[in-house]
């Protein structure tokens, strides 16, 4: 049986209004809920919505420590479990070696129990039907749970991605990295910009560490970011997970970066995930330039 755990989701959603930790997940976990889409036929709508309820926006217990994002207790499971007061006191749940393993056991729970069967004849869009069969299919007992779904759906509209047809590879394999289901930690988030991925570094972070989270060697990382890989990082730098691209995104088309306090070349590179050669090439600047506050620089 699916359990809810309702604590953070209703206090979050009862606010009705946008939430940056839910859309956070949503970018996080949106291409495996389109790749179990493909695959089992499953809303990614209603998997994203479930995941995002049922694991807190990945801030539950469950889901930091075991990579459970959905509440699977240990019903005819042979693999690691932990135990966690639910329904009752220390029931059994399932834990997983990586978020998209959650994501799939996720899905075959559903394809194969009886209960689930007539969702399937549903169409892929109908995320309102599926989120109402799976009340009355008994997945979880908070009677608003249908209601909770189809809110979630709505207002981050997630909708959109019942229609994919492809997802991204690069996030996908993401979700096979093991390390919060050893520790509790969260993995870092990672954001889309000029078609590349980047994300934030923290406190203590080192080439070395964020290169083992995202399954990129750290020559590699390190030369992405044109930077040493013994090069020590400061909490907020920018860490970019493929190689720069030679301009900045098109809406920086014709107009230009005012050089501000602080500023350099790398770091205005960085701010628009361009490489600091090309940089200096589209300005017509000799590497050895300095530049200087108000200089009005070409990104584009």
């Amino acid at each position: 049986m699916l359990i809810t755990l309702v604590l953070c989701p209703i206090n979050l959603l009862g606010q009705a209004k946008w939430n940056a930790i839910f859309q956070t997940y949503i970018d996080q976990y949106k291409d495996i809920a389109i790749e179990e889409m493909l695959r089992y036929n499953i809303p990614a709508s209603i998997t994203l919505a479930q995941g995002l309820f049922e694991s807190a926006a990945g801030q539950s217990r469950l889901a930091r420590y075991s990579n459970n994002h959905f509440g699977i207790k240990c019903h005819d499971w042979t693999g690691r479990s932990v135990r966690h007061d639910d329904d009752e006191l220390q029931e059994c749940f399932r834990v997983y070696d990586n978020v998209r393993e959650s994501y799939e056991d996720h899905s075959k729970f559903l394809v194969n129990k009886p209960r689930y069967r007539n969702l399937f004849s549903l169409p892929r869009t109908d995320y309102r039907g599926w989120a109402s069969g799976l009340k009355a299919a008994g997945y979880a007992t908070n009677p608003q749970y249908a209601y909770k779904l189809i809110e979630i759906i709505e207002l981050y509209k997630l909708y959109q991605f019942d229609t994919a047809n492809t997802y991204d590879k690069f996030m996908v394999k993401r979700s096979t990295v093991d390390k919060p289901a050893v520790k509790g930690e969260t993995l870092h988030p990672i954001y889309a910009y000029n078609k590349n991925y980047y994300l934030k570094v923290r406190a203590g972070d080192t080439f070395k560490s964020i290169a083992a989270e995202v399954n990129i060697s750290v020559r590699k990382l390190a030369k992405y970011n044109e930077r040493d890989k013994y090069a020590s990082l400061v909490e907020g730098d920018i860490i970019y997970l493929k190689a720069k691209r030679s301009k900045a995104e098109k809406r920086f088309k014709g107009r230009l970066h005012a050089v501000k306090p602080g500023e350099s070349m790398y770091s205005i590179a960085q701010q628009y995930g361009i490489k600091v050669e090309s940089l200096y090439t589209k300005n017509h600047l000799l590497p050895d330039y300095n530049i200087k506050v108000d200089d009005r620089l070409r990104v584009y």
